[in-house]
């Protein structure tokens, strides 16, 4: 593809810079724009410019900003049939300008095109994007470790059962669950001893993964305070839940395992692959708080509405309740729910005596790795308009 333009001359004239261009074509009308070099997104039009017919040459200035920051330029021929030639895969020019001390200082300039730079942003952004979220969680896991552990003692200070509250929750919460639908609901069945076992061991991911989602739509809302202080990794916070109840999960399968091994005399080996099934449960839930977190910062009510779907969420993951019980026209829908695949998986380790369905947790690994990456990549990209909202 040729150039729009055969030369070109840039020079610095204080707050605005003087453009000197040869044209390709005579008599084209060539406009400007202001954008965002950081993210590249779109800030204001600039003036457009009606070369003479017959002529080829253009001068023009592009007055700044007298605030100081980064700029970035594209100048392009326009027409009123199809606008601007570079949202057509024309190249255009496009000029990086640092504006300091009211003085506008050229940094760079280059004939491009928006498939080009769209490639090269790619190559920067994406090493980021897969390691980032790795190492932000690793270099501040003391900082983490800390916060999930202040965070369940005060949810306790001052009561008489104190951090014992960890374990009783869980198990006042299923016992109630167990007693609803294993006795009430059962009526005079009297295989309760088994439905508790399966009953129970579909609660187990549930736990975390409803307690870390539930709260996560307010946890920016509520640490407001961290928002303007530019050290502070506000991506952690919804690790922080994440890991509290990952805490509550362990306290509650250690006195599964006890159960199970007094019923049953035994605890199968096949309970050694749980540490494999929490890792997509662990990468799930991190990137769906990732996006509610964000989220929570400018829909207020999500809070209200997460506890709603949670609860839908709950009644259309076979957990209390058989899965034989499901329309099997529906199952093929129901069965692509991420919370099924994580209860049959722990089901299959704690009450089957054997290994999770390798495929089905691989599709659900798969998922899980995308939903990480993008929960993170989505809570940094909202994170720059945190403080104008709270």
């Amino acid at each position: 593809m040729s150039a729009p333009f055969r030369s070109v001359e840039i020079e610095s004239l204080g707050q605005s810079i003087a453009v000197h261009v040869q044209l390709e074509h005579a008599g084209e009308c060539v406009g400007w724009q202001f954008y965002d070099p950081g993210s590249n997104r779109f800030i204001m039009e600039g003036e457009w410019l009606s070369v003479p017919p017959g002529a080829s040459d253009l001068k023009f200035t592009i007055p700044f900003p007298p605030e100081p920051g980064a700029y970035r330029v594209y100048v392009s021929p326009r027409n009123d049939e199809h606008g601007w030639g570079y949202q057509h895969g024309e190249q255009f020019l496009m000029i990086d300008v640092a504006v300091e001390h009211e003085t506008a200082q050229v940094q760079g300039q280059e004939l491009t095109t928006a498939a080009a730079l769209r490639r090269r942003q790619l190559k920067q952004v994406l090493p980021r994007l897969l390691v980032d979220p790795v190492r932000e969680i690793f270099s501040n896991r003391r900082l983490i470790a800390s916060m999930a552990r202040r965070d369940i003692l005060s949810r306790y200070r001052g009561s008489f059962g104190g951090v014992f509250w960890t374990v009783l929750n869980p198990l006042i919460l299923m016992g109630t669950y167990f007693f609803v639908f294993g006795v009430v609901l059962q009526g005079n069945n009297q295989n309760r001893t088994g439905f508790a076992l399966y009953f129970l061991s579909g609660m187990l991911p549930w736990l975390a993964f409803s307690e870390a989602v539930g709260r996560a739509p307010n946890v920016i809302v509520e640490h407001r305070s961290f928002v303007k202080k530019l050290i502070f990794p506000l991506a952690t916070l919804p690790v922080n839940y994440l890991l509290a109840g990952l805490i509550t999960e362990l306290f509650a399968t250690g006195i599964y395992l006890i159960i199970l091994l007094l019923l049953r005399g035994a605890v199968p080996v096949t309970a050694l692959w749980l540490p494999l099934v929490m890792v997509p449960q662990f990468l799930l839930t991190l990137g769906i708080c990732w996006f509610l977190a964000a989220l929570g910062v400018f829909f207020r009510d999500l809070g209200q509405i997460m506890g709603f779907v949670l609860t839908l969420w709950f009644f259309i993951t076979p957990i209390c309740y058989p899965e034989s019980s499901l329309p099997k026209a529906l199952l093929p829908v129901l069965g692509k729910n991420p919370l099924f695949v994580l209860v049959h998986a722990y089901r299959a380790c704690l009450l089957e005596g054997r290994a999770p369905d390798a495929f089905s947790l691989l599709k659900l690994l798969l998922l899980s790795v995308v939903l990480f990456f993008a929960g993170h990549a989505f809570f940094y990209k909202l994170r720059k308009s945190f403080a104008d909202v709270l």
